[in-house]
């Protein structure tokens, strides 16, 4: 899959909830089989696109455990395991950890904002210790723009030194392609992933280890196409043409709110309005919006 510890295409998943906001694991875990089947090396869920922090500690362990299951091999999922208590976060990944799982994503805590690297490298240091498994892999998740608290680089180095083989990549969800490309250059052999679909292609021209993303629930084929043939001879057109394509669904799930946006993607892929539904502080696209999302898919693909 790749010479990185933790590499290659992950789809964030995103997470079919019921009419009283639970997780639906029939569709749930139907959309992870057929995004193996479609080209992801595994599935990333409970993050950001999985709506992670809308579901308490239950649903996130029982999403986990269904989806084992209903026959996802554990090495092939990438949890979100983060909660802004400390004790809370140690309690999902030791749960994933005994599950066998190839590795977590974890934000840091978000709640409190401004804090400083030595914060943040605490937060992990005692997440780390509190687990106490030298079977857990943490790949960090930076999305700033999101959880309002940046990963430093000298809290990956430290953690890296203090805990050797268990942080092993991150997840840059920034749109920051320089900063990518630096923990490339200072930090070997650490996984690091794109959290934005067209960022794949440059991150693993730069030595990158693969991507993380939303739009991977609708083009995983593309996602991966790129990813087993950037660098060989005589593919260059293929990758050109689904990078492209990568581009134009990217942009298409930012037309409106994102998450939402996806899951009205998903309902007409999967032709299942379940998938429409999402939790609060979340809201549905309009009839009008989801008219028109529906309208550039059938355009997409058709060219």
């Amino acid at each position: 899959m790749s010479d990185f510890e933790i590499g290659g295409v992950f789809c964030a998943a995103t997470t079919a909830v019921t009419t009283d906001g639970r997780p639906d694991f029939r569709l749930f875990i139907d959309h992870c089989r057929k995004l193996l089947n479609e080209g992801c090396h595994g599935i990333a869920l409970l993050g950001t696109t999985g709506e992670a922090n809308s579901f308490g500690l239950k649903d996130r362990m029982e999403i986990l455990d269904r989806a084992i299951a209903g026959g996802i091999r554990p090495e092939q999922l990438l949890p979100g395991t983060a909660q802004s208590a400390v004790a809370d976060t140690i309690e999902l990944t030791r749960h994933a950890v005994r599950a066998g799982v190839r590795g977590v994503v974890m934000l840091p805590p978000f709640y409190y904002k401004g804090v400083s690297a030595e914060g943040i490298y605490r937060a992990y240091a005692r997440i780390i210790e509190g687990v106490g498994d030298d079977r857990l892999r943490i790949v960090l998740y930076h999305i700033p723009q999101v959880s309002g608290v940046a990963i430093p680089h000298e809290v990956i180095a430290r953690l890296r030194e203090n805990f050797p083989g268990i942080v092993v990549g991150i997840k840059d969800s920034s749109g920051d392609l320089e900063n990518m490309k630096a923990m490339v250059r200072a930090f070997p052999d650490f996984g690091v992933l794109a959290g934005a679909d067209p960022l794949l292609l440059p991150l693993l021209q730069a030595g990158g280890a693969g991507c993380i993303t939303a739009s991977s629930n609708l083009v995983a084929g593309d996602l991966r196409l790129v990813f087993d043939n950037w660098n060989v001879a005589g593919k260059q057109t293929e990758v050109k043409a689904a990078q492209e394509k990568i581009v134009a669904w990217r942009e298409l799930t930012n037309a409106y709110v994102q998450l939402p946006t996806v899951k009205a993607m998903v309902a007409r892929r999967r032709g299942d309005n379940g998938w429409l539904r999402v939790n609060p502080p979340l809201v549905e696209l309009t009839d009008a919006e989801r008219e028109a999302v529906w309208a550039r898919m059938a355009e997409l693909e058709e060219a």
